[in-house]
């Protein structure tokens, strides 16, 4: 697995993507939004498939820009029966239709994804630290983000799995979760960070309905949340031509 970050190279651009779902449309204006923004490589947080009409095409651009990646719920889904008759019917669904879209090779590499990744003092997993790809960080108390904090060593730790995006930061011994607004927010030197960023295939942030991704500036020490707007109509045709649940096009668009 190619390196994600070293402490002994230069700060770089480095892009985070999260909870593609599948939507090749979204990702193909998040990867033209990212070349133009100077990012030099990319970390995706899973869920690169599930509900989305264009599974294939995802993941053969991902493998493409060299994208690195761990392992979502929905990748989890594919591989394992158990897991798989925990999710709900429109989640069953749409994997039954993903798999018979994807290539052999294209499931290889999903089933391959490891469940965290941690390099260069950075962990990456799909939903809560240290390792989890299904449980998620919904509003989490103070005593809980304490324990989530406690949990791994690393200062920055990036998570999907929501579909939203905002941070938690912990400075000393004090906690405290933080809603970010779309741009660019600095970081404090001195704190961790368990930052989220946003879904990219299927955003439930209620701030609008474009795709969503997060910079890491590490030279400037910030983040920038971008917004994307992409080709979301011919994304829900093909999901009704693939027959994929009416609520899945839904979902994308309000």
């Amino acid at each position: 697995m190619p390196a994600v970050d070293r402490p002994d190279e230069k700060p770089i651009r480095l892009g985070i993507l999260a909870d593609i779902h599948g939507n090749y449309r979204a990702l193909a204006a998040v990867l033209a939004d990212m070349a133009q923004a100077g990012v030099e490589r990319i970390v995706s947080l899973g869920d690169n498939i599930g509900y989305g009409p264009e599974p294939e095409e995802v993941v053969r651009a991902l493998i493409e820009h060299r994208v690195v990646s761990v392992m979502g719920n929905h990748e989890l889904g594919l591989f394992s029966r158990s897991y798989c008759k925990r999710l709900h019917a429109v989640a069953r669904d749409s994997l039954a239709l993903t798999r018979t879209l994807l290539s052999p090779e294209s499931l290889a590499w999903l089933e391959a994804l490891p469940a965290v990744l941690c390099d260069g003092g950075v962990r990456y997993v799909h939903g809560c630290p240290p390792r989890s790809a299904t449980i998620y960080l919904y509003e989490p108390t103070e005593n809980r983000l304490q324990r989530v904090f406690a949990s791994y060593s690393e200062r920055f730790c990036f998570a999907g799995h929501t579909h939203d995006f905002g941070w938690y930061r912990q400075t000393g011994t004090e906690v405290a979760s933080q809603e970010v607004a779309i741009g660019q927010v600095p970081l404090e030197p001195d704190a961790r960070y368990l930052l989220k960023p946003g879904s990219v295939g299927q955003p439930r942030d209620l701030v609008d309905w474009h795709a969503k991704y997060m910079i890491w500036d590490q030279a400037a020490a910030a983040i920038d949340i971008r917004s994307v707007p992409y080709d979301v109509q011919t994304t829900i045709r093909l999901l009704g031509e693939r027959g994929f649940p009416a609520s899945n096009a839904k979902r994308l668009y309000w």
